[in-house]
């Protein structure tokens, strides 16, 4: 057995989990929360005319049905049944600086080129499915935790986060 496969083995038992250091450090104030999860990379995008409103977009992986609305569920109305809104294309870039583009093309399913753009590269069309509740949810408990007062003492539902290598 390998170095390798014995850390691969190492990983698999522990209750530790692997950080993906972000491929470009990028700005939250268009994208705020983006991720691969769910069979889907999903986000919220900040809106660039009302900055109450934000809108939730995400690409199913596989399939490439897409769906955009705002937080209160309304459809967005960029979305012109074939083609993607200006929320849906930025959540792919920043997913892209998150994550690097051959990795959001491997989780999304497309075979991309190098330099190709991935926008393109997709081929689904709006879905009937609106993940928005779930999504919206998962970002507003992950701006709860940066709410949250220092202290040295564990948060109880903060133990599943990563803590580092395994040694």
């Amino acid at each position: 057995m390998s170095n390798e496969d014995a850390d691969d083995l190492a990983w698999e038992r522990s209750a530790v989990v692997r950080v993906t250091p972000s491929a470009k450090a990028r700005k939250l104030a268009k994208v705020p929360f983006v991720e691969m999860a769910g069979g889907r990379l999903q986000g919220v995008v900040s809106s660039g005319s009302d900055i109450a409103r934000v809108y939730v977009s995400s690409i199913a992986a596989e399939t490439h049905a897409y769906s955009c609305s705002t937080n209160n569920n309304r459809r967005c109305g960029g979305l012109g049944g074939s083609s993607m809104c200006k929320h849906l294309d930025a959540l792919l870039k920043e997913a892209v600086l998150q994550y690097g583009a051959e990795r959001v093309a491997s989780y999304l399913g497309v075979e991309l080129e190098p330099g190709a753009d991935l926008a393109r590269a997709l081929d689904g069309a709006e879905s009937g499915e609106n993940p928005a509740a779930t999504v919206f949810n998962r970002f507003l408990r992950h701006l709860a935790y940066l709410e949250m007062p220092a202290r040295t003492a564990p948060v109880p539902e903060m133990q599943w986060f990563p803590a580092g290598a395994v040694g």
